[in-house]
């Protein structure tokens, strides 16, 4: 089972508060961090950016944006610092300017795309020409698009994760059968679960329908400025000693009598 902690925006542009999340992330067993990158520029328009918003940096979207983004060496160093935990270290990126930075600057264990991104063929092709193991996001896409995306990333796909893109998810929208029909479609690749639930059931559950990858977003204080805190877990330790229970409790499949229930039968039979 791999389980990716996704720190996304919830350090609020703090390094600090995001190293937090990492060392949260590593004594939680968590295997790896992720992270976003993006080129605001590149990502919102002129006018979505100079749109009113309060935020704790100010009254418009970019300065919201601005706030929350770190630069590269910010990155570099918070990579070292994963690193010496000894986890790995994703980015989902959200332009292509952000893939050749981070490409120029970060050797990444996985590029991921988000579900948002997984209709922009040139941003994926960008992604396949790393050659670096790349994990897909399915939220929001129909069949027929989760299909080119596959087609184009396919050489270097590794994980491609059930999720439902609403923080948090609804129970009625899970949809946690979607993992089984990813198994049954796409043998080839490993299928987990993208997680926008704020509880542990939804993991817990695709862990027993058979995903190999868990991500959820971790937080420190899910009542925290950010439009990700809700969706996010908080006690992140629990959570992932659940799924490592849960993974052991699924068993082979294969009926056996085990040793410890000899001396019930021994005791109990009488033909």
């Amino acid at each position: 089972m791999y389980v990716i902690a996704e720190i996304g925006i919830n350090h609020n542009g703090s390094l600090s508060n995001a190293k937090k999340l990492i060392k949260q992330a590593y004594d939680s067993k968590c295997q790896s961090v992720k992270f976003q990158k993006r080129d605001i520029e590149s990502v919102y328009t002129k006018e979505e950016l100079d749109q009113y918003r309060e935020s704790p940096w100010g009254t418009t979207n970019r300065q919201q944006k601005q706030g929350l983004e770190f630069s590269i060496e910010e990155y570099k160093e918070l990579y070292s610092y994963t690193k010496e935990l000894g986890m790995d270290f994703i980015v989902s990126c959200w332009d292509r300017k952000s893939v050749k930075l981070v490409e120029d600057n970060l050797n990444v264990d996985y590029h991921k795309v988000a579900s948002a991104l997984v209709t922009d063929e040139e941003f994926l092709k960008d992604l396949a020409d790393t050659g670096k193991p790349i994990i897909l996001s399915t939220g929001m896409s129909t069949e027929e698009q989760i299909d080119r995306s596959v087609e184009i990333l396919s050489e270097n796909l590794e994980y491609i994760l059930a999720c439902t893109s609403t923080y948090p998810t609804v129970v009625e929208e899970l949809n946690l059968r979607y993992i089984q029909t990813l198994k049954e479609k796409y043998p080839q690749f490993k299928i987990g679960f993208s997680n926008h639930y704020s509880g542990f059931e939804a993991s817990f559950g695709a862990v027993a329908l058979g995903a190999e990858c868990i991500e959820f977003h971790i937080t420190s204080d899910r009542t925290a400025y950010g439009s990700d805190q809700a969706a996010s877990i908080e006690h992140s330790s629990v959570l992932v000693d659940g799924i490592f229970v849960m993974q052991k409790m699924m068993g082979d499949g294969i009926k056996k009598v085990y040793d410890s229930e000899l001396p019930i039968m021994k005791k109990l039979r009488r033909v």
